[in-house]
């Protein structure tokens, strides 16, 4: 069985993160987005949902993570290629986000990070198919 994978994320303002993800690029699936809501299409298989965070705290007992100070989740993002990484991570720094970390070059995988207007850390990563699937 082929499992579905949403990952759920506080945001201040739905909105300016769905604008932002769009200027990078990224698609936005209407039917489960609203006022406070953005539903991101990452694949067939994986959607990040932005949820303001009064409603973000509808589904949780406890309190949200200040990203500003820690990390609550590290996630990371397939590119085609080094270029699409590159090309990706500058774009999220000039759109208004910054650089997180310096970039991993380990030769046959290739990766640079940023943090969102939320300060959620997004990994942007390639891998060498050679090196995934050696012939």
């Amino acid at each position: 069985m082929s499992r579905l994978l949403f990952v759920n994320l506080p945001v201040k303002d739905a909105a300016a993160t769905r604008t932002y993800f769009t200027d990078l690029g990224f698609e936005f699936n209407d039917t489960f987005s609203d006022e406070n809501t953005a539903s991101m299409v990452i694949s067939d298989q994986a959607t990040v949902m932005f949820l303001n965070e009064a409603r973000f705290g509808d589904f949780i007992s406890d309190q949200i993570c200040d990203t500003s100070q820690a990390r609550e989740a590290l996630v990371c993002i397939s590119a085609e290629s080094r270029d699409e990484v590159d090309s990706l991570v500058d774009a999220a720094i000039e759109a208004g986000g910054t650089s997180w970390m310096e970039p991993q070059d380990h030769g046959f995988m290739y990766g640079r990070a940023f943090r969102d207007l939320d300060n959620h850390v997004w990994e942007v990563m390639w891998m060498d198919p050679a090196a995934v699937n050696p012939q």
